[in-house]
């Protein structure tokens, strides 16, 4: 990435304090739309009469194109903000899709399931790419050689904004009575509307503190930067393939962070699928945000007990019998026992992979190489949501489907096993 900012022009800490509000804002869309409240009212209101296994496969369709078009995307976009100098640039505007679109959601009337779909998946996209040009920033905005606190507070604030933002709308959505709306509908868009707005105040940050990776007259011209951009990433991946054990580990990951990932962006679509409420449903999602932080310190602190490895495929074990018991489910209390079960694996599988492939890559390249495992993880959200809407669709069966998410986990696990020692 390109050189920090010299502190006489921009202090370090307004920048990354700057940086780290911009995920206290976009994950207000993370955790209210895409794994509570846009599957719940999906399915009451913009897809309400259909049978459940159709609103699925919708619902897995959606989340697999919006998934689908950043990782096709991301490289080139990429390619152009890093070598060109464009990334704040790149990641306001995507900022602005994201928050425009959330605003727009709560417009979208009942029953129009396709618009509903449309504009959820560019605002997913605008969410994403920001995600994206977020990450390429951690090497601009904290500490020299303290990488790891950097991406550690990032990670924090958005579970911080993320389970503040969603506190707000679990009483909006349970006690709409409260706060003059007539009834949960209302207040779901309310919801929408009042998320787009947080994103777009916590990004105002990131605007007055993040200094541009160049100044104006040193940016390549598009052209320049995209060509420069797809001549690295061609030599990545020549190099990836000449390491067996990185070449490897990826595809395990892309397979089992696709599970993961899956889970978070169809869990509340399962349960109303199988006939849970949407209160216990949103209650179980917020709980595991305040479980989620502290959990995945411990495991990472278990992690460095047994190793990366080992801690993975304890996670992904937790995974798979969790899925299993998800099938069975009958009552709501059920739900919070997965949710907990959830809670306590989701940040850990994730920072260890991150630790694991540390390990890995040479350290003359663990820039280069980063910046495809990033890219790649763009990709781990497809597979799953597509396999679950498919597999009920086809079945008939809402609880054949949460099954179908096994596969990915195992395959993972069964490939992560086989990654020989650097």
């Amino acid at each position: 990435m390109a050189d920090a900012q010299p502190a006489a022009v921009q202090p370090p800490r307004r920048a990354l304090w700057g940086w780290a509000s911009y995920y206290v804002g976009n994950h207000a869309f993370t955790t209210a739309a895409i794994t509570v409240f846009f599957p719940i009212f999906f399915k009451e209101g913009w897809s309400s009469g259909v049978p459940v296994e159709v609103s699925t496969l919708r619902l897995g369709i959606a989340n697999s194109a919006a998934s689908l078009l950043v990782a096709l995307t991301a490289p080139l976009l990429g390619a152009i903000a890093d070598r060109g100098g464009h990334g704040k640039g790149f990641m306001l505007a995507a900022a602005l899709l994201g928050v425009a679109l959330m605003l727009a959601l709560a417009a979208v009337p009942a029953g129009a399931w396709a618009w509903a779909v449309v504009v959820y998946v560019l605002a997913s996209a605008g969410n994403f790419w920001g995600n994206v040009f977020g990450d390429a920033m951690v090497l601009r905005v904290g500490t020299p050689g303290r990488v790891e606190r950097t991406s550690a507070i990032g990670y924090l604030a958005g579970y911080a904004g993320g389970g503040v933002f969603l506190a707000i709308s679990v009483a909006l959505s349970l006690k709409p009575h409260w706060f003059g709306l007539p009834d949960a509908g209302a207040a779901v868009r309310w919801i929408f509307a009042l998320g787009a707005l947080w994103w777009a105040a916590f990004t105002l940050p990131l605007l007055w503190w993040v200094p541009a990776q160049r100044a104006a007259a040193e940016r390549l011209p598009l052209r320049a930067a995209l060509r420069e951009g797809l001549r690295q990433f061609a030599t990545t991946v020549r190099h990836v393939r000449a390491y067996r054990p990185i070449a490897l580990f990826l595809v395990a990951y892309w397979l089992y962070i696709d599970g993961v990932n899956t889970v978070i962006q169809m869990a509340v679509d399962y349960g109303k699928s199988i006939g849970l409420g949407s209160g216990p449903l949103i209650l179980a999602v917020l709980m595991v945000q305040f479980i989620g932080v502290p959990a995945a310190l411990v495991f990472g602190r278990l992690g460095e007990r047994i190793g990366p490895k080992r801690g993975i495929l304890i996670g992904l074990a937790v995974y798979v019998l969790a899925s299993a018991f998800a099938a069975g489910m009958r009552h709501a209390w059920q739900f919070f026992v997965l949710a907990a079960a959830v809670g306590m694996v989701q940040g850990g599988v994730q920072l260890l992979s991150r630790a694991y492939f540390a390990r890995l890559v040479p350290r003359e390249r663990a820039g280069e190489f980063f910046g495809f495992y990033n890219m790649l993880g763009e990709f781990a959200a497809i597979l799953g949501p597509l396999l679950i809407g498919l597999t009920s669709y086809l079945s008939g069966d809402p609880r054949a489907s949460i099954l179908s998410v096994i596969v990915l986990f195992a395959l993972g696990g069964g490939l992560l096993l086989r990654v020989p020692k650097a």
